[in-house]
């Protein structure tokens, strides 16, 4: 909601708003600033909805009963869903890339914005994540771009089923695979989404996506293990800040250096540069711009090394993106010493069993996983699987796994744990409050 807000202010319209965690004293920078960019802020008692004129836009998480809500219905205002706004405006614009799949929508979408701004396109961008080339000290939480040329560039959100309003011009789908809903509505949600682009960009390297080249009006294609794909990444040389490659399109090689680490990235880079290309950037523009590119916010985002350990605080919170996590990390040296916090109940029950075979795949020997319950800041939800019941499966998998009461517990454990060498990884998604953490045991471990 934050990126959609200050694109809105941006355009002039004069915006307010209220959130539970502003109400409950949770992230104050985020809220700080917020006000600071001219956006009033009300506490979420329904005090700030009072004139039919209003429009009221609420994310998927709002539900009905929250009072704000019931302040929409009872004055006549119009109500609009977040997808419903955003996807207006990017349907509107001139050009639009939309950027989909289970893991690396973030990145890909920073690193598509970033090659466009850098080389004078002038993009407008949406993201989930803050895009630490474009964050300052006036501007901490950037996670939109606002630009004049017609070129919108966002994050396209399959979980509740709003990918299908948008009509790109240009369809980015990096992988698909099992989060918030089966694999049989993904696959048509995904299907549908890329048939409706001009161009559609495509990973090879992921049989699902594969899948939709069929219906693609045009594709281009990417992939670290197919040759025959448009742009193919070879030679690929890790290292701890970052990654290089060989990149091969249009019977031409460039050597491509990433500020990112892990293989993941490298695909995220081809589809980001497949997508720029498309938009009227060359590869001769683009692979130089790339370089440059420094990530987005917690996103294996090293917080700081005490006494020989090292914090990181990372936002993977399903299976493939822990899988990511974990094999980038695995390159180097180091135990890992891991909290992982689930995002909520509902998805550890879906993805129950795969939560249980990535770690235990994911996991070394020595690693240590611990879970506290699931985050919760208020709603409704039911409670049928707990963390305890994945990390008994990942302990008979003869992995090494604790489920403990609160944060805190795992926090107190991680430093007791910890040794020169130690990795700790603090890992999960929706709660902001992650990193505050990371960095208190980074105090805790100085």
């Amino acid at each position: 909601m934050l990126p959609l807000a200050l694109i809105m202010r941006a355009k002039g319209v004069v915006v307010a708003g209220s959130d539970r965690a502003l109400d409950q004293g949770r992230t104050a920078p985020k809220f700080e600033f917020l006000k600071s960019q001219g956006i009033a802020l009300f506490a979420q008692d329904g005090s700030g909805v009072t004139d039919a004129r209003q429009i009221v836009v609420a994310s998927a998480a709002v539900e009905d009963s929250v009072p704000d809500i019931v302040a929409t219905k009872r004055v006549g205002a119009m109500r609009l869903g977040r997808a419903e706004l955003l996807s207006d405006l990017f349907n509107e614009a001139p050009v639009s890339i939309g950027v989909a799949g289970t893991s690396g929508k973030s990145t890909t979408t920073g690193v598509i914005g970033w090659i466009l701004k850098a080389t004078g396109r002038d993009p407008t961008v949406m993201n989930g994540a803050v895009m630490t080339n474009f964050a300052s000290p006036d501007v901490p939480f950037a996670s939109s771009l606002v630009g004049g040329s017609g070129i919108f560039v966002s994050e396209v959100d399959e979980s509740d089923g709003s990918i299908a309003r948008y009509i790109p011009t240009i369809a980015v789908v990096n992988n698909i695979s099992l989060d918030h809903k089966s694999m049989d509505e993904l696959r048509t949600l995904f299907r549908d989404y890329a048939a409706k682009a001009k161009v559609a960009v495509l990973n090879l390297d992921d049989d699902e996506t594969v899948a939709l080249l069929p219906g693609a009006n045009k594709a281009v294609t990417y992939s670290l293990v197919d040759k025959s794909a448009d742009l193919f990444a070879s030679s690929i040389k890790p290292a701890p800040d970052g990654i290089a490659f060989d990149l091969a399109a249009h019977d031409a090689t460039w050597r491509v250096h990433l500020k990112v680490p892990g293989r993941h990235n490298v695909s995220n880079a081809l589809a980001a540069l497949a997508a720029a290309e498309a938009a009227g950037v060359p590869l001769t523009e683009s692979v130089p711009a790339i370089a440059e590119f420094r990530g987005v916010r917690r996103r294996l985002e090293v917080v700081g090394s005490a006494n020989g350990i090292t914090i990181i605080d990372d936002f993977a919170h399903n299976p493939d993106k822990i899988a990511a996590t974990l094999s980038t990390l695995h390159d180097f040296p180091g135990r890992l010493l891991i909290m992982f916090q689930p995002h909520g109940f509902s998805p550890l029950k879906k993805m129950r069993t795969e939560f249980i075979d990535g770690f235990a795949s994911g996991l070394a020997k020595d690693d240590v996983l611990l879970m506290p319950e699931p985050v919760y800041f208020g709603g409704t939800t039911t409670r049928e699987v707990s963390s305890e019941d994945i990390v008994a499966g990942i302990r008979a998998s003869g992995r090494n796994a604790l489920a403990l009461a609160d944060r805190a517990a795992c926090g107190e454990k991680l430093l007791e744990f910890a040794k020169p060498g130690d990795r700790i990884v603090i890992m999960g998604a929706r709660d902001d409050t992650l990193t505050n953490f990371a960095q208190d045991l980074l105090k805790a471990a100085s």
